[in-house]
């Protein structure tokens, strides 16, 4: 048995008698000395047994390691199986509304709060970390059509049927204080959407048209037109501030700029965009959620056609709602369910639903990018992961190292055919998975149907037209 001796001591006598003793060069002897330091450091004591590992690097020569890749790709596997078994997106439902929740607006400085408004005209308040309604306000007669928080998170506002925009404080009103609004505008006609601008004290109602109103004045300060029908959502660019999108029900999307008098130009589709959302990374970018099941993604310098057609949808896409990486968005539908995209992807990644979730109506996407919120006709408010097998809290070193290595063996091995079929394979409804039967059958019937008419057609009558040009009618500057 070896005496308990201080390992420190046996380190440095090593280094003593290599330094004292042996007659080598200069060179030798100091790598010999950095061996003894490495020895020092890996000295253990095992059942009062010294115990001495020297460290040695790894070699990472192929030709020594044959069996790698079969390995890594066994452990893709595993990954991609775990993921799906721990996919459980739905963390909470919200209740409180007696009506169905029409829109709901995020808290620009605060994450836990967001607020909603109700087909019946009331607002709530949500506190999301204690998942509880703080405050509710009769705000208007009729459907609440629209809500906006101010940019510095002190008030907001609403629009709705009575034909009224109000401005309410943030915070409650102190013992024995009326809920009463700060502002009350009372316009001509009924507003269907609000925003505010991201910098300064003004902010954008739609209608008949599209106004622009000063936070201190009760008339607009300049009103914007084109075309003659009603207009159901107006939003502001959260980079370019100055510039809009606004979608109407003649099937355009207008484009503004708030320093001119005039639009800019429009685009034509061939059904109605129902609205629109602004990429928050990149100034030119915008998604339209659209009544032919589809979203487009466009460059507004380039409207001619759709950089991206996001095709996954049964039904019309009531909602969109961009992530604040910018490099996915979050749509709600008609079909009773919520899909997250990829920006440059045409397929969706991830499909939402319950049993007893009615129409979504409105989404929303949470700023610190780890939930999604969305309301529907069934009065209620759901709160949804991100990422639907993330582990929520806080993660040890060796967790995040393993989450992150699995996460890069699934990116290396994505596109092998077992891999890819786990990682895309998802329950849907039986309505769903019997639509999208449906439309996959008249899809192919049209294009069968094109080929047949371009066979038995003069050569060069008929041209080829990109999925991606097919939905756009005009373009008008």
């Amino acid at each position: 048995m070896i005496p308990r001796t201080n390992f420190k001591t046996i380190g440095m006598a090593k280094i003593l008698v290599l330094q004292e003793i042996l007659p080598w060069q200069g060179n030798q002897r100091e790598e010999l000395v950095h061996s003894a330091y490495l020895e020092l450091h890996y000295i253990l004591w095992v059942s009062n047994v010294c115990v001495t590992l020297t460290a040695v690097p790894r070699n990472y020569d192929p030709a020594l390691h044959p069996f790698e890749v079969p390995r890594e790709y066994t452990r893709a596997l595993n990954a991609t199986k775990l993921e799906r078994v721990f996919a459980k997106p739905f963390l909470s439902s919200l209740d409180g509304h007696r009506d169905g929740v029409n829109c709901m607006a995020k808290h620009p400085k605060s994450l836990s709060t967001v607020l909603s408004g109700a087909c019946d005209g009331e607002v709530k308040i949500w506190n999301l970390t204690k998942r509880q309604c703080i405050r509710t306000i009769q705000a208007h007669e009729g459907f609440v059509r629209g809500m906006c928080a101010r940019f510095c998170g002190t008030s907001f506002f609403t629009v709705g049927d009575d034909k009224t925009v109000k401005q309410w404080k943030m915070e409650s009103p102190e013992y024995g204080e009326e809920e009463e609004p700060i502002h009350t505008i009372l316009g001509k006609t009924v507003y269907t959407g609000i925003d505010h601008h991201w910098k300064e004290a003004v902010f954008a109602t739609c209608g008949h048209q599209v106004d622009i109103w000063d936070e201190q004045r009760t008339s607009p300060m300049c009103s914007l037109t084109w075309g003659f029908d009603s207009i159901s959502s107006v939003k502001f660019n959260p980079i370019e501030t100055y510039l809009l999108g606004s979608c109407a029900s003649d099937r355009n999307i207008v484009l503004y700029d708030m320093r001119k008098s005039t639009p800019l130009k429009k685009v034509i589709l061939n059904m109605r965009t129902n609205t629109l959302c602004w990429n928050p990374m990149e100034a030119f970018v915008f998604t339209a959620a659209n009544e032919d099941y589809n979203l487009y993604t466009f460059d507004m310098r380039y409207l001619e056609s759709p950089v991206t057609v996001h095709m996954d949808h049964v039904s019309a896409v009531l909602d969109v709602d961009y992530s604040p990486t910018g490099k996915e968005f979050v749509s709600a539908s008609f079909d009773k369910s919520v899909r997250i995209f990829p920006v440059d992807k045409g397929h969706s990644r991830e499909v939402y639903h319950t049993k007893r979730m009615q129409h979504v109506i409105t989404v929303k996407w949470t700023s610190d990018n780890k939930y999604i919120l969305c309301g529907s006709d069934e009065m209620n408010i759901r709160l949804w992961k991100a990422n639907a097998s993330e582990k929520l809290g806080v993660l040890a070193p060796r967790e995040k190292a393993a989450m992150n290595y699995n996460q890069k063996l699934k990116e290396k091995f994505q596109y092998h055919p077992q891999i890819r079929r786990i990682a895309q394979h998802r329950h849907l409804p039986k309505s769903i998975f019997c639509q999208i039967k449906e439309q996959r059958i008249m899809r192919e019937a049209r294009r069968r149907k094109e080929l047949n008419r371009r066979k038995h057609s003069k050569p060069g009558s008929m041209p080829f037209v990109s999925e991606r040009k097919k939905h756009i009618v005009a373009v008008v500057k």
